[in-house]
């Protein structure tokens, strides 16, 4: 069985804060990187505290630790890391947010004579009644120690919860916003940091994108204005990792299809076929008719075949964990499987 890291995250350890995850981006036919650890508790250890130093998100330890305490995990607890991921679907530039797996991934453009690399990083989305839009769009402005004018549906919100806002929160540790901010092309939407990082990786936000504060730091000095931003939906990934087929399965987004098909068409510039089905159709399907068209699409080239035992087990747990769920076949006209 072939596994392959991919992680180079140690070569830039005296150069890089905090816990950037970079991996080198696979060779063609390969689309996963990463690879699943562990880590023993200590006393004082919370599931936060160990996500957040290993690149994880609260959905994302929680998932992959059924039954654990997220606040006492307790000391010698083993505790899963799910650091393998498959890459999401097309194109592999600038900044990639698959809000199913509350994730983002970034690939820069790859200096002349090195490799590429991807980064990626847990992030916040948008709650039910504040969904985060779909679709392709760009970073428009930047801002360091940026202060926030928070609009007025956010101040009603508050006002009637008995809390409220000023027009203006100056910089500082009471901003929401952190210490960075990259504004979108979809207007009133920012990646930002925050002020309160154990709610990365979760569904808290007013739509925007929050990270770890280290994270926002980090991307905020490799990214610049017009770097392409696409925001999908897509809770079923399934790659090629050399010989075998390989599926990461997440719950799906609880959501309103009316909302999500507005966000895709009315607040985007451009979408292509393949990110709208992803933005508007995904949504509305089961797992497993999303494991079939994913199943399709990656081997439209390269045939392959399917364990149904595995997939329908994986969609079960949909825990995001990446699992071999079939393998490649060198006659495709003789298997019954590939049809």
């Amino acid at each position: 069985m072939m596994r392959r890291a991919w992680l180079v995250a140690m070569l830039f350890a005296a150069v890089l804060p905090a816990r950037a995850e970079v991996y080198e981006l696979p060779p063609p036919g390969f689309d996963v990187i990463g690879a699943l650890a562990s880590v023993t508790a200590r006393y004082d250890d919370t599931l936060v505290d160990v996500a957040r130093s290993h690149g994880l998100g609260y959905q994302d330890i929680v998932l992959a630790n059924p039954g654990v305490n997220v606040w006492v995990p307790g000391e010698g607890a083993e505790i899963r890391l799910p650091t393998r991921f498959v890459l999401p679907p097309g194109p592999r530039e600038g900044l990639v947010l698959n809000l199913a797996e509350y994730r983002m991934y970034y690939f820069p453009k790859a200096e002349q004579g090195q490799p590429a690399y991807v980064y990626t990083y847990p992030i916040s989305i948008g709650r039910m009644d504040w969904e985060t839009p779909l679709g392709l769009t760009k970073i428009t402005a930047m801002a360091k120690d940026p202060a926030w004018y928070p609009p007025q549906s956010v101040r009603d919100e508050h006002a009637a919860d008995g809390d409220p806002l000023p027009r203006i929160v100056p910089p500082g540790p009471d901003n929401p916003l952190g210490t960075r901010a990259l504004r979108l092309g979809l207007p009133g939407y920012l990646i930002h940091g925050t002020n309160r990082p154990a709610g990365v990786g979760m569904r808290v936000s007013h739509g925007c994108i929050r990270m770890f504060p280290e994270d926002i730091e980090f991307l905020f000095q490799r990214v610049g204005v017009n770097v392409p931003v696409r925001i999908i939906n897509a809770p079923v990934k399934i790659g090629w990792d050399g010989e075998e087929l390989v599926a990461e399965i997440h719950p799906l987004l609880e959501a309103s299809q009316k909302s999500l098909v507005e966000g895709s068409v009315q607040q985007v510039d451009k979408l292509d076929a393949d990110i709208e089905s992803l933005a508007v159709s995904a949504p509305g399907k089961d797992p497993l008719t999303q494991v079939t068209e994913q199943f399709i699409t990656v081997t439209a080239e390269r045939a392959g075949q399917l364990d149904w035992d595995i997939v329908e087990l994986l969609v079960k747990r949909s825990d995001g964990i990446p699992e071999t769920i079939g393998t490649s076949i060198k006659n495709a006209a003789t298997s019954a499987a590939s049809e």
